[in-house]
């Protein structure tokens, strides 16, 4: 089971989040058949959705989506997590598989790519509203690049650790994955910083540690010298879990246009949908495609879909449409 630990330590002046993730990222990875360059990136990215919305958010409704796009062969990667333990994401390009790096590690760095940004949206309940803020990459390895953004965009300076290992073998298997972050809190005593500074340079391969012990040796590790104070009574459990659903599926397809659906009847019989968060797919059958037809409105100019009754607005009057034009929807 993958699952969070939440701690404290220096007299409550330095905050602990921790996560053992080795079962979601092989469940993640499995769906997409992701490579081990492609799926260390995956994984990374998922875990470290999953420990920012613990630094975040507040309300179990909200979401925090952490998208890094370097102009790397990856194509980008994704990941959309909750305070309720649950994440989904994709790599644009999962089958990406690159030369391991002179150190014998996986190339990371070098599948995301590092001429673009990290980029964090803030989902806020109970409608959605969205705030997105975003730091130019420091190396597409992940962990070092949510450091960034915490202190440049948050002006948290935080220690993160992000790692996926892999087995032996030609299709290696999931060995762990996890994350920490360890965040000094404004009052923290200098002495107490020095020493977690050092400690983190002291600690080894946190995937090693999980293999090898726990999450918790990994926590106290980290706080040698600091008291870590545990504040999970019971471990938050963790899953790759998705939203999609038939329903969503169905609605889908209607951004295609009629003409296009009754195509989709006529060559296939129907029509399979894919969700991309989470590889799962769907058949949907001619009948359910036919009932999609409502009244709605399209761009005359690219057949984008505007507006569809019943539907909750996807644009604003006024907006520009993808392929430039101004946007003008029924009063």
């Amino acid at each position: 089971m993958s699952y969070l630990l939440r701690g404290i330590a220096a007299g409550g002046t330095v905050r602990v989040i921790a996560a053992d993730t080795t079962q979601l990222v092989k469940d993640a990875l499995d769906r997409h058949g992701a490579s081990p360059t492609a799926g260390a990136a995956l994984g990374r990215t998922l875990t470290g959705a999953i420990l920012l919305s613990h630094v975040l958010l507040k309300d179990h409704r909200d979401r925090v989506t952490l998208k890094l796009d370097g102009g790397g062969p990856l194509g980008g990667v994704i990941a959309d997590a909750g305070l309720d333990g649950n994440v989904r994401g994709y790599a644009k390009a999962p089958h990406t598989e690159l030369p391991l790096r002179p150190d014998g590690k996986l190339d990371v760095g070098r599948a995301v790519g590092r001429a673009g940004d990290i980029e964090v949206i803030r989902s806020q309940a109970p409608y959605g509203d969205q705030y997105a803020s975003s730091v130019r990459l420091v190396s597409g390895e992940v962990a070092e690049d949510v450091a960034a953004f915490l202190v440049e965009s948050e002006q948290v300076p935080s220690a993160v650790l992000l790692g996926v290992s892999f087995g032996p073998g030609r299709a290696p298997p999931v060995r762990s994955a996890g994350g920490i972050v360890l965040q000094p809190l404004p009052g923290a005593d200098p002495a107490a910083v020095t020493l977690l500074e050092a400690n983190v340079r002291a600690f080894g391969q946190l995937t090693d540690v999980l293999h090898q012990g726990s999450l918790l040796e990994a926590m106290e590790e980290l706080t040698w010298g600091l008291d870590l104070e545990l504040l999970t009574r019971d471990a938050l459990p963790l899953a790759f879990r998705c939203r999609c659903s038939d329903e969503k599926a169905l609605e889908a397809l209607a951004y295609f246009t009629p003409d296009e659906r009754e195509r989709m009847i006529t060559e296939d019989g129907g029509a399979e949908v894919v969700c991309h968060w989470c590889g799962q797919r769907r058949w949907i059958d001619p009948e359910p495609i036919r009932e999609l037809v409502r009244p709605e409105v399209r761009c005359p100019d690219c057949d984008a879909l505007w507006y569809r009754e019943g539907v909750t607005t996807m644009v604003r009057d006024g907006e520009r449409c993808a392929c430039g034009r101004t946007l003008a929807l029924p009063s």
